[in-house]
């Protein structure tokens, strides 16, 4: 089947509820780049997935709440809250705007911009 850039971005969004990092990972082109912009840039499908893996693995899964969402032929970007659900129960909202490039039907780059104090808060 074949996705609008708006609609692979919102199915993908939608999957880290019950985060599988290859499922995740496979959204991604093989020399895809992901950059969580407090952050250094992880380059290419396999650390993107290692990455997945890692950050997951204290979560039950992040609910991606969209806000907005606007698209441009290649190009989407989203401003949302993720909520991270901790597996003691515990949320982090964590505000975000997210920009993702299409190519191939798949996620070339990603980019997140947010408050890294958040997360080291959250998680200390």
């Amino acid at each position: 089947m074949t996705f609008s850039p708006d609609e692979l971005v919102t199915e993908f969004c939608g999957l880290w509820a019950t985060p599988d990092a290859e499922t995740l990972a496979g959204y991604f082109t093989e020399d895809a780049v992901y950059h969580n912009i407090p952050m250094q840039a992880l380059y290419g499908r396999p650390a993107i997935k290692e990455f997945i893996e890692g950050f997951t693995a204290a979560l039950d899964g992040i609910d991606f709440r969209i806000h907005r969402q606007l698209s441009d032929g290649q190009l989407v970007m989203n401003e949302r809250t993720d909520v991270l659900l901790r597996k003691d129960g515990g949320e982090i909202h964590l505000p975000v705007a997210g920009i993702f490039e299409i190519r191939d039907e798949r996620i070339a780059a990603w980019r997140d911009y947010f408050d890294m104090g958040a997360i080291t808060r959250a998680f200390s």
